[in-house]
């Protein structure tokens, strides 16, 4: 057996869900959102165990939403604007804090292994909350703060052709992918569309 852990993050994106249908999945053009320190990825499980004939019988297994958690430097006005449906106003670069619009995204990331394998992740469909800020006086010290998004991630409308179900994500080994990772990440990989990146 081979020893490995996950070591570094990196490169994340973002691009919109344009459209989620059974028939049809779409999404805007992928756009660099922050600097990201850390990422960990929690998805709701759960197996009941029902009776009958005063036997456990059957489990019934569940798989909710994942929250993904991400430290993140501060975002840019205009992204934070993007990724939480607030209105920014480019001409006069303010952003305005109050009522969103409900905007659903996909996010994709580089990790490792210690081994120095890489992967590529594509989460395909998600929300982002608005995410916490702490702001303080400076000191002779050198402590800054970043921002910690949350990203609730659900699957797909879309039933893909090659699965025959929906989809929450992609995760890819790099080795196995023909383009660099900027290729990669240009558009958001799906269950169907990465058929034609591999090797």
């Amino acid at each position: 057996m081979k020893y490995t852990e996950y070591r570094g993050v990196k490169s994340l994106v973002a691009a919109e869900v344009t459209k989620d249908e059974a028939g049809e999945l779409t999404f805007g053009t992928p756009f660099q959102v922050a600097g990201v320190a850390e990422l960990s990825k929690d998805t709701e499980t759960g197996s009941d165990t029902h009776y009958y004939d005063n036997i456990p019988a059957i489990v019934i297994d569940s798989t909710g939403a994942d929250t993904v958690k991400i430290n993140a430097s501060a975002l840019d006005l205009d992204v934070l604007a993007k990724l939480t449906g607030q209105y920014y106003d480019e001409t006069t670069g303010m952003l305005v804090e109050g009522e969103r619009e409900s905007k659903y995204y996909a996010i994709g990331y580089v990790t490792e292994k210690t081994d120095g394998s890489v992967i590529f992740v594509w989460r395909l469909k998600g929300k982002f909350a608005v995410p916490s800020s702490t702001h303080k006086t400076k000191d002779s010290g050198t402590d800054a703060s970043g921002q910690e998004l949350t990203y609730t991630g659900i699957n797909t409308t879309h039933v893909f052709e090659k699965t025959g179900k929906t989809a929450k994500a992609v995760v890819v080994k790099a080795e196995t992918v023909k383009q660099t990772e900027a290729k990669f990440f240009e558009t958001v990989q799906t269950p169907v569309s990465y058929t034609h990146l591999t090797l």
